[in-house]
């Protein structure tokens, strides 16, 4: 797409409100363009209308009428989380009409350099702690996009020494054309998201678009731990930075000794910075991280990168790495509750997200886990449960699958919550049953596997009610 300025006069659809639709849809209202918002939910669930319509904009709500879109549209903006076969995208795809998400428009608008972090699990933490690492290093980070300031708003207000740090999912991803960050990192690959994408690689190829338009000078930050990510590397022209827990490498962030020559509790363990000219400068132990958990490790070890190569230095980041507490919903600490400690990871919707989240605890875990049925294979977590899981209580539509494979990790404690019908009734009785299984010493985990949209409205929600059962017990 063209500069937003470059659009007067001609029409844009913006497909979808709530808050990044309702700046995107200023932005070019405020430039000229004869801006058209249509939203599929009835009236009475777009609040945000009545605003977009004082301003003079045309909101349409409750269908995508068939004159949306034809060939005099010069621009569709969509939400990310529309896929491409909703009629209006499909019918402007048929058409050739140029189709963006946000991130697009975003970059077209912001003078500051754009920091992007992307990967099926750890986005948020890793892009709240480099918000705080280079706050801590005395630079001026704007946190924008899903967490913080809506990306739009974010783009206008920044100034050129400012810098925009954003976290990015596929769907943002697939809708870019010319979006170039300075620094980007992927953290990991996991299978998710496929009833969006319909296949893995279309949501890896979705995830590169990170990369698409840098040069040798930018910088990606890679995990090199992670096999998609080593595949992608040969794709990118910026500079690349690996990180890694289980090897040394020649440019980035490792841990020394590297986890796979030590055993767990080494407190030789170490954060260590390479830079191009192979010197190595020592960050932290890892025992100081203030987040639990191996895959915290991880995030930190990219976290750590990423500020680096924003400008960081790296004296400046062992203050932040210890003083991270960690993010609503994801690895959260709740209460402990007479030794019994409870844990909020609601966000994990994938396998891959819970197998992270148990290997983060040495034992005696008692796991809420189930929800919507997207097809996924949790035989992976099989090994895990065996080593670490004591009780398992399923719920949500995988309730009988998860029981299954609990069954055949050798558990006999477990579990079924068959309400389907009452999300708060039946997140109660699972935090009920889960506090019959554990003793002291012991954690109880909601970490589901799975989304939430079989019973609650996101994971969020699902977790906030999570905690207001523990803390109901």
């Amino acid at each position: 797409m063209n500069h937003p300025e470059s659009y007067q006069g001609q029409r844009v659809v913006v497909l979808g409100l709530a808050k990044s639709g309702v700046r995107v849809a200023k932005v070019f209202h405020d430039r000229g363009a004869l801006v058209t918002v249509n939203d599929k939910k009835e009236r009475h669930m777009c609040p945000e209308a009545s605003e977009l319509e004082a301003l003079g904009i045309c909101v349409v709500c409750g269908h995508h009428p068939d004159e949306l879109i034809d060939e005099q549209v010069a621009l569709v903006v969509k939400n990310p989380g529309i896929p491409y076969s909703a009629p209006p995208v499909a019918k402007a795809t048929a058409l050739g009409i140029e189709i963006v998400t946000e991130v697009e428009v975003a970059y077209r608008l912001s003078p500051a350099p754009i920091v992007g972090i992307t990967g099926s699990n750890g986005k948020t933490t890793t892009t709240t702690w480099v918000g705080n690492m280079l706050v801590a290093a005395g630079l001026k980070p704007v946190v924008a996009g899903n967490i913080g300031t809506p990306l739009c708003q974010a783009a206008e207000e920044v100034e050129e020494d400012d810098i925009l740090v954003v976290e990015l999912s596929s769907f943002q991803l697939k809708g870019t054309d010319q979006f170039r960050p300075r620094v980007a990192s992927l953290l990991n690959v996991a299978e998710t998201h496929l009833d969006y994408h319909g296949t893995m690689e279309d949501y890896v190829n979705s995830k590169a678009r990170l990369f698409e338009n840098m040069t040798e000078q930018d910088v990606a930050v890679l995990n090199a731990d992670d096999e998609t990510c080593r595949s992608l590397a040969s794709r990118i022209q910026a500079r690349k930075w690996w990180v890694s827990s289980n090897k040394r490498v020649d440019c980035g962030v490792f841990v020394d000794p590297p986890f796979t020559d030590v055993t767990e509790n080494d407190e030789s363990r170490h954060l260590v910075y390479v830079d191009e000219q192979g010197m190595s400068h020592p960050i932290v132990r890892v025992q100081e991280i203030g987040l639990p958990g191996r895959y915290n490790v991880d995030n930190a070890l990219a976290a750590c990168a990423i500020a680096i190569a924003a400008g960081a230095s790296p004296d400046s980041l062992a203050e932040p790495l210890r003083a991270f507490n960690g993010v609503e919903h994801r690895l959260e600490f709740v209460r402990n509750d007479n030794g019994v400690v409870y844990y909020n990871n609601s966000k994990a919707t994938n396998t891959k997200a819970t197998l992270m989240a148990l290997e983060a605890f040495e034992g005696n875990i008692v796991l809420i886990a189930g929800g919507l049925d997207r097809g996924l294979d949790f035989h992976e977590l099989i090994p895990v449960m065996r080593e670490r899981v004591k009780a398992v209580v399923t719920m949500g539509q995988t309730r009988q699958v998860m029981e299954h494979v609990a069954a055949e990790a050798g558990l006999s404690d477990i579990a079924v919550v068959d309400n389907m019908d009452n999300a708060a009734a039946a997140i109660n009785e699972a935090v009920q049953l889960a506090q019959r299984y554990a003793e002291a010493g012991d954690i109880v985990l909601l970490s589901p596997a799975c989304a939430s949209w079989d019973m609650f409205p996101s994971y969020e929600e699902r977790g906030r009610m999570f905690k207001a059962a523990v803390h109901s017990l």
